[in-house]
């Protein structure tokens, strides 16, 4: 019995110290690279604030990105942390907003979470990034 313990602890220390440290990249972190890749290929611009109303409303990419739909134009909205928010609703947070028609980036949240930058994008391109959110293995 003590040399079948021995036997799988040596197996068990052999199969650790063949693993590299690198951490493992998570479908989250796939995703989001995805999406940063996405910006820089397109080109997309930042814009500084969208026009909003009650009926506006977003489709979740990842935890940090959303595309952001209002009637007549589509964005995509890059939040400064992971919101856990958007799926959460055990505590709701008030928006920091100042004026309640207008969302600013940088300086006001949604969900209680800050907005980072927003970019103005085509609906081919809402297309292509709510795919990107639909990899195999997103959480649900």
């Amino acid at each position: 019995m003590k040399q079948l313990l021995l036997l799988l602890a040596v197996a068990a220390l052999g199969a650790c110290a063949t693993q590299d440290g690198a951490p493992k990249q998570t479908v989250e972190d796939v995703q989001n690279q995805a999406v940063q890749d996405f910006i820089e290929v397109r080109g997309l611009q930042g814009v500084d604030k969208i026009r909003s109303t009650d009926r506006d409303g977003w489709d979740e990419i990842t935890w940090s990105y959303i595309v952001y739909r209002t009637r007549r134009t589509q964005y995509l909205v890059e939040f400064s942390r992971p919101c856990y928010e958007l799926r959460d609703n055990r505590e709701v947070t008030p928006d920091i907003r100042a004026n309640a028609n207008i969302i600013r980036a940088k300086f006001e949240t949604l969900r209680g979470c800050r907005i980072a930058r927003i970019f103005e994008i085509t609906p081919d391109e809402a297309v292509e990034l709510k795919n990107i959110g639909e990899a195999p293995g997103k959480r649900n």
